[in-house]
This record gives C-alpha cells, sequence and structure tokens, in this order.
C-alpha cells in the first residue's frame, strides 16, 4: 500500500474553512492613526507626497479624530508644525503650539479615544537636527532635559501616551524621571527604540517640515546593516522604563520585528512609515496594483511578523475596507 501524499489544498477549499486555520488576524483595533497638526484654524491642507494625509489645524485635527474613532481605531499619534522655530527647539514644549492644543482639543472631545504624542525636537529647530548642537554634532546628554520637558507638556495636555523618537542614548529614562517627578505615573512611554537612519522616511519630512539643514542624521539613528543592535537598543529602553518598542521602518525590516518579538515580552509596534506609503499610492494611482489588496496584505504581513501595533496612514482606507 502507498503512502498517501499530504494535501494542504484541503484546509484552503472554501473561505469558511479558510478562516478557521487562518493563524494570523488583523482589525482596526490594531492601528494607529498619525495626525500632523499645524497653526491655524479650519486648515485641511493635503500633503502632496502622502495623498489622502492632511495638515490640520486643532479644530479640525478633532474632526479627523472622530473619524478614526468612529472606524473602530483605537488611538492618534499626534505630530506637529509649529509657529516658530530656534536652536534649541523651544516652540516643542510650549503650551500653546499646534500640538499642545490638538491633544488637549483631541482628549476634551473623544476622552476614550488614546492620543499618543511624538517627542522629538527636529521640527522645532531651525536646524532640523533631533537634538541641542555641539558644532554640527547633537550633544545627546544637553538634549535630554528637554526632550524630558517636551514629554511633559503633552502629558500636561492631556496625552495618554509619549513617544519619543529622537534616538538619543537615555532618553527613556529621562522622560520617565520627569513624568514620575510630576504626578504622571500612568503615562506610558512607546519609544522609537529601534529606529533606523532609512530613505523611507522622505514623504514624512516634507509632511513635518523636519528635513535638516546640513548633514544626516546617521550619528544617532540606527545603520540599517545592524540587527543584532537592534535588540541592544530595545533591551537598553525597556531597562529604562519603555512601556511598549517601536520598530521603524517597517517593511524592509520585518525580521527586526520578528526578533524583537521573540526577544521580548512588551508589546512591539510597527511604524509603516510614509516612503512606504508613498510608493503604494503612487502605484495604485497608476493602476499597476490593486491597492485595497496590496495595503491588507502589507499590514497583515506586519502583524504577522510579531507587530502588536501598527502606525499606519493607511488606517482609515483599511478598517473601511475590513468593514465591507
Amino acid at each position: 500500500m502507498s503512502v498517501p501524499f499530504i494535501r494542504p489544498r484541503r484546509l484552503r477549499a472554501s473561505e469558511g474553512i479558510r478562516s478557521l486555520v487562518r493563524e494570523t488576524s488583523l482589525s482596526a483595533a490594531d492601528f494607529v492613526y498619525p495626525l500632523f497638526v499645524v497653526p491655524g484654524k479650519n486648515v485641511k491642507s493635503e500633503i502632496s507626497s502622502m495623498p489622502g494625509s492632511y495638515h490640520l489645524s486643532a479644530d479640525m485635527a478633532v474632526k479627523a479624530a472622530k473619524e478614526v474613532y468612529d472606524l473602530g481605531i483605537p488611538a492618534v499619534m499626534v505630530f506637529g508644525l509649529p509657529e516658530y522655530k530656534d536652536e534649541c527647539g523651544s516652540s516643542a514644549w510650549d503650551m500653546n503650539s499646534p500640538v499642545q492644543q490638538a491633544i488637549s482639543k483631541i482628549k476634551a472631545a473623544l476622552p476614550n479615544l488614546v492620543v499618543m504624542s511624538d517627542v522629538c525636537l527636529c521640527e522645532y529647530t531651525s536646524h532640523g537636527h533631533c537634538g541641542l548642537l555641539n558644532g554640527e554634532k547633537v550633544d545627546n546628554d544637553s538634549t535630554l532635559p528637554l526632550l524630558a520637558q517636551t514629554a511633559l507638556s503633552h502629558a500636561v495636555a492631556g496625552a495618554d501616551m509619549v513617544a519619543p523618537s529622537d534616538m538619543m542614548d537615555g532618553r527613556v529614562q529621562a522622560i520617565r524621571e520627569q513624568l514620575d517627578e510630576n504626578g504622571f505615573k500612568d503615562i506610558s512611554i512607546m519609544s522609537y527604540a529601534v529606529k533606523y537612519a532609512s530613505a523611507y522616511y522622505g514623504p514624512f519630512r516634507e509632511a513635518a517640515d523636519s528635513t535638516p539643514q546640513f548633514g544626516d542624521r546617521k550619528s544617532y539613528q540606527m545603520d540599517p546593516a545592524n540587527s543584532r543592535e537592534a535588540l541592544k537598543e530595545a533591551e537598553l529602553d525597556i531597562a529604562e522604563g519603555a512601556d511598549i518598542i517601536m520598530v521603524k521602518p517597517a517593511l524592509a525590516y520585518l525580521d527586526i520585528v520578528r526578533q524583537v518579538r521573540d526577544s521580548f515580552t512588551v508589546p512591539i509596534a510597527a511604524y509603516n512609515v510614509s516612503g512606504e506609503y508613498a510608493m503604494v499610492k503612487a502605484a495604485a494611482a497608476k493602476g499597476w496594483i490593486d491597492e485595497k489588496r496590496i495595503v491588507l496584505e502589507t499590514l497583515l504581513g506586519m502583524k504577522r511578523a510579531g507587530a502588536d501595533i501598527i502606525i499606519t496612514y493607511h488606517a482609515l482606507d483599511a478598517a473601511r475596507w475590513m468593514r465591507e
């Protein structure tokens, strides 16, 4: 009697069977939607390199956040363009700046929506780097108090979670101590622990007006060639008090997402960044791809790699598609 060959196709025979054995699920509850807030009122201006994403004044950000909430997406992440910039990025902790105003207005209107805030200085400094300069070098240690002050201002405004993206050594500890000392022990930190010096950030730099005026960020963001270093960065930030670890970008770094997921028990976030988004949008506009299928497959891949949370500009579309 011959040994029968195995037929995996039996478990693909119908959608009902496929759904029973499906290993990975994707839902709107996995998403965080980024918002770019700007000075002014009644402002909604599309970002040219990121079709479907907008610069929003704080009042319009509330409307966008309501749409997010109604689609079952649990969180937004707020980025901002300030009214003024200077060498130290002092508008980053100005309570009258767009980020602080948007956080306050969104939490007042939608108390159950999780509001996260990006903590960095690059949008706020006149030179576009993520910290204070010493000559043409970013001074790590003198930057830490300013990041902590910025995070505190976001907490005061009502943020549920702060997300330092600057890649300064020791910034998670500095922020944790500042929050705790000022009565914000319950505010979470989602650290951009594993953030690579990537070409995939190009459209974001238009959106956030954060292109460095000289040089690049390779002295503080990670070398794309390195993976062991990712585990070191994640371990350090967890030890300093990070509650969630982020890998950024996502698509070219799914191996890193998996390694971080396998190494640590904290929740893992993957940032589906602007360049990844813009490429899909550009190809879809040409009719070269099926945008819906590509987006959902890409996001599912991030989830399958081990991400618990996906920060994505596709969130609104993906949430609608999954309701169809």
